[in-house]
């Protein structure tokens, strides 16, 4: 389970951001830093200077390699194109500076703000679509030859769900309930009769899926746009081998689900084509993709774990549109299947 006080932790301390600065050419003394809240797995800091203003990431899983190969592949991504904020070289030419056995990386600050897909045109969204698709033939390009831990892809098992299911009816029961709470218990009954009708639609474990190096977490929060076009793709820490249809899917079902738990198959459809365009993906591709993330989405309470079980509220506000998209895509699942592969 991730951790639960991500964005909540202090900054680092005057002496601790002077010992960090000292080891980098020009960055200067440290005037403010101000800790992000937005995002919810990442801790990180807008840094300013005497020399300028940069974005301070603590990377908490401290694996030195990981991160440093995260940053190789940026640094080479950002001479393809890709719009990406590569971090900033130490004066002995690395990246990443270890303190007090945490683990820091420096990167320029970009102006820009996230966007959803409510706010992005239809031409936008093809150009999204465009994008993703760049940056999974891009990683092909400069992971080549990296060896990469291709993630387990046995889909969930509904046995498994059904038990998770009672355990979060039970931490709700036993609380003084408020309107949260009688919806999460509605949708926690709610899907699991959609489950028992549904269990036969479990996904076969892929022989031979259509993997590569993807992002591994590319959604709004992850995504800074200028002036209507995007700035730089954050976040780097999940880069890792996976089925890259399947984030094409999981990313548009973030872009463009609406408030009422519905999605946007009307932006859906240019980006999807967008994306089929520059990576060369089949229908069929996209169309199994579709099928396991609704799988997933399914099978999924993340939230409801944050919230019952680490006692931690910051999802909270995603969860109606979220727990309402299962029920309407499973309705309106060939209509969501064809916006991807038409």
């Amino acid at each position: 389970m991730p951790r639960s006080d991500v964005s909540t932790a202090p900054p680092p301390d005057t002496g601790t951001l002077r010992s960090l600065l000292r080891r980098y050419r020009q960055a200067g003394e440290p005037l403010t830093c101000e800790p992000l809240t937005e995002g919810l797995l990442n801790r990180g800091y807008r840094l300013s200077t005497t020399r300028g203003r940069f974005f301070l990431k603590h990377h908490l899983d401290g694996d030195h390699a990981a991160i440093a190969r995260q940053h190789a592949a940026t640094l080479r991504l950002s001479v393809l194109g890709v719009p990406v904020a590569p971090p900033v070289a130490r004066t002995d030419g690395s990246t990443v500076t270890v303190l007090g056995g945490r683990c820091y990386a420096l990167h320029p600050w970009i102006d820009g703000r996230h966007r959803d897909g409510g706010e992005l045109t239809a031409a936008q969204s093809r150009r999204l679509g465009a994008l993703l698709g760049k940056v999974h033939i891009s990683l092909e390009e400069v992971m080549a030859g990296s060896e990469g831990t291709a993630q387990d892809h046995e889909a969930a098992d509904p046995e498994d769900t059904y038990v998770l299911i009672e355990e979060l009816l039970r931490l709700i029961r036993r609380r003084q309930r408020d309107a949260f709470d009688e919806l999460a218990e509605h949708r926690l009954i709610e899907r699991r009769a959609l489950l028992e009708r549904h269990a036969h639609h479990r996904p076969a474990a892929a022989a031979t899926p259509a993997r590569g190096w993807v992002h591994g977490d590319f959604h709004p929060l992850n995504l800074l746009y200028r002036d209507g076009e995007p700035a730089a793709i954050v976040d780097w820490d999940r880069l890792a081998v996976q089925p890259r249809a399947e984030e094409a899917v999981r990313a548009a079902v973030i872009f463009f689900l609406r408030p009422d738990g519905t999605l946007d198959l009307a932006k859906i459809r240019p980006y999807a084509r967008a994306y089929r365009r520059a990576t060369g993906a089949g229908p069929g591709e996209l169309a199994a993709a579709v099928h396991r993330v609704w799988w997933e989405r399914l099978n999924d309470f993340w939230m409801l774990r944050w919230r019952y079980q680490l006692n931690d509220h910051r999802a909270d506000p995603g969860f109606p549109a979220s727990a309402a998209l299962s029920v309407w895509w499973t309705k309106d699942y060939e209509a969501v299947s064809r916006a991807f592969t038409d």
